[in-house]
């Protein structure tokens, strides 16, 4: 379906406000956002995660009356699920929302591990949570999307809420351009990381972070043991590598993370700092944007990353942009007592032939035990 068309009948019904957390299955519906009105004005937010873009909606809602537009990926169901039956649901606030739901891991469909479980249970999830849906695929008609807005109008009456679960290749449209101005290589930075973390644990998050550091060790003939890669669970590696460093406390822990990761749940921060583990090294690779499901932007960009860690209680932060300032702030990380911030501003992009880890992710989780002596 022509994606100029979708948010044509979208906005002939009133629905002008869009917020949410990228996705790769959405990322033409993503695009057509960003050219419509931009990634962040008055009709269309890119929120932190999902729970707060319905939160967003809800605002939205009380202050005009309008029916606003959440989009997600079904994995961020989960951050979503507290404020849509605490605070949307009819039978608290009645605040109805369209959501938009990328539809990963769909039953009988090739895909990645950590979408497996989440595309069994999605449909289930959103009748448990008395969401009315609709599948839109590449063979639905604009009369069949046309009918189930108006479908979707009568719930929107009576303060429920509805849901297009949309499938690969379901919307077609131009691509978008993202750039930032930044001109380290994340693939290059990762490497310099790797060469001063010698035989200590890494903890990489979800995306291509995790994709490039395996990449990175083929290429070297490293082995795995030492990674611990996050497939899933945005936002929540530094929380996993703090549990780590806790109870491995004569071992040095990296925490490989992203600026979408760590905007997604920055409760971790002051987390971390307030435990203050010695042995901690918490990096992040901003490009300012969702690189891996498209490059919608990030308000990471507009941020002083270094200057809230030291506020939540790190004892140290730098902030590298290029080669020479990363190895520089390599070198004070390892001198000091942590935790240690490092920001490492890094350009767009990766390599097109960029590959997915071959090892599954018990196997992943075995070799890192067995690393750590379990």
């Amino acid at each position: 379906m022509d994606i100029g068309i979708f948010f044509n009948a979208l906005e002939n019904r009133g629905i002008g406000f869009f917020s949410g957390v990228p996705d790769s299955l959405l990322s033409v519906f993503c695009d057509e956002a960003v050219r419509r009105h931009g990634s962040g004005s008055a009709n269309h937010i890119v929120a932190h995660n999902e729970g707060g873009a319905v939160a967003l909606a809800g605002g939205h809602y009380l202050a005009t009356g309008g029916i606003p537009c959440v989009y997600m990926q079904n994995s961020g169901i989960g951050n979503a699920l507290n404020p849509v039956v605490s605070f949307s649901h009819p039978k608290v606030y009645g605040i109805p929302i369209l959501f938009i739901i990328g539809w990963r891991g769909e039953p009988e469909t090739k895909d990645e591990p950590q979408h497996k479980f989440q595309g069994e249970v999605t449909l289930r999830l959103l009748a448990d949570i008395e969401i009315d849906c609709c599948i839109l695929d590449k063979d639905t008609s604009v009369l069949q999307m046309e009918n189930a807005l108006d479908r979707f109008k009568l719930l929107f009456e009576q303060g429920k809420s509805s849901a297009f679960v949309v499938r690969k290749d379901a919307f077609s449209g131009s691509a978008h351009s993202y750039r930032n101005d930044y001109i380290l290589n994340r693939e290059q930075a990762i490497g310099t990381v790797l060469g001063a973390s010698a035989n200590d644990i890494v903890v990489s998050t979800t995306g291509k972070i995790s994709r490039e550091l395996y990449e990175i060790r083929e290429q070297r003939a490293e082995g795995h043991e030492k990674d611990f890669l996050t497939v899933g669970s945005m936002g929540h590696c530094s929380m996993i590598a703090l549990g780590i460093a806790m109870n491995q406390p004569k071992r040095r822990v990296w925490c490989l993370d992203g600026d979408g990761s760590v905007l997604m749940h920055m409760g971790c921060l002051g987390v971390v700092g307030s435990l203050a583990p010695g042995n901690f090294i918490h990096i992040v690779l901003n490009n300012a944007a969702h690189e891996t499901v498209g490059g919608m932007p990030t308000v990471a960009d507009n941020m002083d990353f270094p200057a809230i860690a030291l506020a939540c209680g790190y004892r140290h932060a730098y902030i590298a942009v290029d080669e020479q300032s990363l190895k520089e702030s390599l070198k004070e990380a390892m001198s000091r007592n942590g935790p240690v911030f490092i920001e490492v501003r890094v350009a767009l992009g990766s390599r097109p032939d960029l590959g997915r880890p071959a090892t599954e992710t018990q196997e992943n989780k075995r070799a890192f035990m067995g690393f750590l002596n379990l």
